[in-house]
């Protein structure tokens, strides 16, 4: 297997490569040449593990059958609360796969839980001595699950920069309270776009990446542009699939829509390259809030990021440029040259267009906040279910698509976050009180109303001591890169 740079297909590097460097250095992102198709009925009985080798071992053949399993090994084990890892929970015609009980209680925890190993197993093989930064910017979550798996991990260091007011207060708690001496977190005065074009200028800037290797460090990425980040959440859709199978819930072939609320594409992305590899998909349904732009996309061909952010109760998807669109428009045919246009018609003018025909396996509509606030009260209220913010969004979209279409078919909707994380807004909805009352005050109450227990991840939080308390201003990221490190000029 090689992997090809989305704009350039004479740049190809082996999957370690790929993973090692995040990023093409022409800025386009690494897919792989092909998608291998899987034979289904040779995966019904496999656990999750067994499963994860299956499906990574074909992306990553430079990894040997050694050091892949013990990578899965480490990555999914009691650090998931649920033996499972991935359980599927039926609520009436939907199927929620919650993907929240790693330890930081937000699906990025699937793929974060293994990038450390894949990183430093990559190291390994390219006999690499430099020191690896793993710079990423986060709309809430993936920092502190990139945080959680790289802390203490030797050779690596880590830096997150996350957006002051765009993250719940239970997010910014994660992130400000992490530990590990190879850690390193600020929040910029900026949104979540501005935080994630800021880790890709640095990543792109020549010079940078030569002062670092001139004091033994690399650069790479732990956001979803990382194709090591990538595809380990292939696995979950195959594994919600085939324990649909297991459980009679449907036959041989039968195909299922897999809804995926999403603000960077990258987990709906996941789903797709699942297609590719022989998944039986229906519908792609791309649920968004009130930052729609993919919504816009998908049902006109027209990206248009030239609108206000809106910070909205699910904060996680508050973004206005989608990275991982440029992989599907590589795969959708737009390469090379063409890619290389769509892409810099989006930085200088904030728009591009394709023909929308080729997005026909996709639906994709929206959920206001007050959308999402009665679809967590209808949810607890029908099936004494709670949901959080962020997968009330994947439901309400599903619902959306179902009654414009009269589809019938069985949905799995991806659940990415414990409604603990976002405590206020989930109360509210279900009609607890939250006025005068401190975050945990709230979390108590809905613990007490629900009978849920808080997870070890939030109620910890109350005790624990502020370690990060970096701020900086969009144009100081790359001086506090070099603070951290203490390398070049970095008076900040």
């Amino acid at each position: 297997m090689r992997y090809i740079s989305t704009r350039d297909n004479n740049t190809s590097v082996t999957p370690s490569q790929a993973i090692l460097q995040g990023i093409s250095k022409d800025g386009g992102l690494f897919v792989p040449e092909e998608i291998e198709k899987i034979d289904l009925k040779n995966l019904v009985n496999m656990d999750y593990k067994s499963l994860a080798y299956e499906i990574i071992s074909r992306f990553f053949t430079d990894f040997n059958e050694e050091s892949l399993l013990e990578a899965i090994d480490n990555a999914y084990d009691e650090k998931f609360i649920n033996q499972e890892i991935a359980p599927l929970v039926e609520l009436g015609d939907i199927y929620l796969l919650e993907l929240f009980h790693g330890p930081t209680l937000a699906f990025k925890d699937m793929a974060l839980s293994i990038l450390p190993y894949l990183l430093i197993e990559s190291k390994r093989i390219n006999n690499m001595e430099e020191e690896i930064i793993i710079l990423t910017a986060t709309s809430g979550d993936t920092g502190k699950a990139a945080l959680e798996g790289f802390a203490h991990v030797k050779g690596t260091k880590i830096v997150v920069f996350y957006p002051e007011e765009g993250v719940s207060k239970i997010q910014k708690l994660q992130m400000d309270t992490q530990e590990g001496d190879n850690t390193f977190v600020v929040g910029i005065n900026g949104n979540f776009d501005d935080a994630q074009n800021g880790v890709k200028e640095i990543l792109n800037d020549d010079s940078f990446r030569e002062l670092l290797k001139d004091n033994h460090y690399r650069f790479s990425s732990a956001n979803s542009i990382n194709i090591g980040r990538l595809v380990p959440q292939i696995i979950y859709y195959f594994n919600s699939y085939l324990k649909l199978l297991r459980d009679g819930k449907i036959t041989k072939d039968e195909k299922i829509n897999i809804a995926v609320p999403t603000g960077n594409f990258g987990n709906i992305l996941a789903a797709y390259y699942g297609g590719k590899m022989g998944l039986p998909i229906n519908k792609l349904i791309c649920a968004s809030n009130e930052n729609n732009v993919i919504s816009d996309f998908i049902q006109t061909g027209l990206y248009d990021r030239r609108r206000e952010l809106s910070l909205t109760t699910s904060p996680s998807m508050d973004i206005l440029v989608s990275s991982n669109l440029e992989r599907l428009l590589y795969h959708l045919g737009y390469k090379d040259k063409e890619l290389k246009r769509l892409m810099r018609d989006l930085t200088h003018n904030g728009i591009y267009e394709i023909d929308k025909n080729k997005l026909d396996e996709f639906y994709s509509s929206y959920s206001t906040d007050d959308e999402v606030e009665s679809t967590i009260e209808k949810i607890f209220k029908d099936y004494d279910y709670l949901v959080d913010t962020h997968t009330a969004v994947g439901i309400n979209v599903y619902e959306k698509y179902k009654k414009e279409t009269g589809d019938k078919t069985k949905t799995v909707i991806a659940s990415t976050a414990s409604p603990f994380k976002f405590g206020n807004t989930v109360a509210k909805a279900i009609g607890i009180n939250i006025e005068n009352k401190s975050d945990f005050e709230i979390i108590e109450d809905l613990s007490n109303k629900t009978n849920l227990t808080i997870p070890k991840g939030v109620r910890d939080l109350k005790d624990k001591k502020i370690t990060h308390k970096n701020k900086c201003e969009v144009d100081q990221m790359e001086e506090q890169i070099k603070r951290f490190l203490q390398i070049g000029d970095n008076d900040v």
